[in-house]
Order: C-alpha cells, then structure tokens, then sequence
C-alpha cells in the first residue's frame, strides 16, 4: 500500500477531521482514507449541459407549433403603469 504525507495542514482543518473521524467512530487516518477514496471514485456524469438535460425532460410537454404564442419583435414597447 502506498503512503502519502500531507505537509502545512492547517490546524483548524486536522481538528475539523478529527471531529469527522470521531463522529464516524473511526481513526483519523481511517477518517481521511475514506475521504479521499470518495474523492475519486468514478461517478458517471450525464452526457450534455443542464439545457440539454432540460430540453430532454420536457421534449413531449408543451405547446405544439399551431398553438405557439406569436412573437413580439417589431411591437412598440409600452411602459408598464405602476399606478
């Protein structure tokens, strides 16, 4: 098994994970292994950006072309009366 060394730790941040460990039930060393083998475990992303992902959940809702809602480009704009 291979080691690591962590040099400049910051004090509050090895107490912070001493507190983890000892909420966990578990060594500090047994602590920072689980740690890091959650860090990089492979977690398999979805294809596409969050507007893909968007667009796919609602592909079968919504409006269909006859009843889209016309555009308003080349309309005057009006000033909305707050009184």
């Amino acid at each position: 098994m291979a080691q690591l060394v962590v040099r400049n730790l910051d004090d509050e941040v090895k107490a912070r994970l001493r507190q983890r460990a000892a909420a966990h039930g578990c060594s500090l060393e047994a602590e920072v292994r689980s740690i890091l083998r959650d860090a990089v475990r492979q977690v398999p992303r979805p294809e596409g950006g969050l507007g893909t992902r968007i667009a796919a959940r609602f592909k079968d809702i919504g409006l269909r072309e006859d009843e889209a809602i016309p555009e308003l480009r080349g309309q005057p704009v009006k000033p909305w009366n707050f009184v």
